[in-house]
């Protein structure tokens, strides 16, 4: 069985009257790529940095690697790689310098790695870190994370700022990562696009509350869109369990549910004298739809 590399329960932290996150109960096991989703202000941010030991829960428990991330030890953090949202490295080092202070940092830096994705990333190590682009600062923040080769690398926003060919470049870099099922990647974006073609794991947050946790295939193919077609009006009630949204025009209607498995159109059918049409959906298009409860 795999080690769980992330782990918490009944996690809470609030900032002022606010209150971000509750309740969270979160399993990351080793060798997954796991696709943190939520709206603007959904606590992404505050999750990954609780479990980081970069703020501290109101309550909860929580283990990283197997440690309390407050008190996280030396050993923990040198298989830890992280990227935040915005990246900012000293002005006044150039690239090679910051990856060079970086890397004295951790007991295993493989130098070669580095000077491989500096000439892949096309980053010039001899530039000064206050002359680069957005998208340059995170490319530098990438390989800042990926240096000593972390097991557990945890991505906030990773390519908000690169280009298409760029973040194929850093998506492939994460497969590269994964692909010995002892590494694992957590990557929180709003590029759903992204996730679908790397995360084999969703986890979902609404409300402060993790929504849904589970593998990326189980989501696809539980979350459906119907399409139904009656012989008479429809009521405003389908009566149908696991509804995420549903729109209602006379005898048409389309509605998205999270419960289907071909018992619910069936059931449609019947009671409605109905013909009922099943869509699949893509992973953008089912955070749409669970984004309206």
């Amino acid at each position: 069985m795999s080690e769980t590399v992330l782990w918490a329960r009944g996690l809470a932290k609030g900032f002022g009257e606010k209150r971000v996150l509750d309740a969270v109960r979160w399993d990351v096991p080793q060798g997954s790529v796991v696709g943190l989703l939520g709206r603007n202000g959904a606590g992404k941010t505050t999750l990954l940095k609780l479990l980081l030991g970069l703020l501290k829960a109101d309550r909860g428990e929580m283990k990283t690697l197997g440690e309390d991330p407050w008190h996280l030890s030396a050993q923990a953090k040198a298989r830890l790689g992280y990227v935040p949202q915005e990246y900012r490295p000293y002005p006044w080092m150039t690239v090679r310098e910051v990856l060079a202070y970086t890397g004295a940092f951790y007991p295993r830096w493989n130098g070669p790695l580095i000077d491989a994705l500096l000439q892949k990333w096309d980053l010039d190590p001899t530039d000064g870190a206050s002359t680069l682009s957005p998208g340059q600062r995170q490319k530098l923040g990438l390989l800042a994370a990926l240096g000593h080769e972390p097991e557990l690398l945890v991505l906030d926003e990773p390519a908000a700022s690169l280009d298409p060919a760029a973040r194929r470049r850093y998506l492939e870099r994460v497969l590269d990562v994964v692909s010995d099922g002892e590494h694992t990647v957590v990557i929180s974006t709003h590029i759903v696009s992204d996730l679908e073609r790397v995360a084999d794991r969703i986890s979902i947050l609404r409300g402060g509350s993790l929504v849904y946790d589970d593998e990326l295939d189980a989501l696809k193919d539980r979350v459906k869109r119907l399409r139904i077609m009656a012989a008479s009006p429809l009521p405003a009630d389908l009566g149908v369990p696991g509804i995420l949204r549903v729109e209602i025009n006379g005898r048409e209607a389309v509605l998205s549910v999270l419960s289907e498995n071909g018992g619910v159109s069936r059931d449609l059918e019947e009671r409605f004298d109905a013909t009922v049409q099943v869509q699949d959906l893509n992973l953008e298009d089912i955070f749409v739809e669970m984004s309206h409860v």
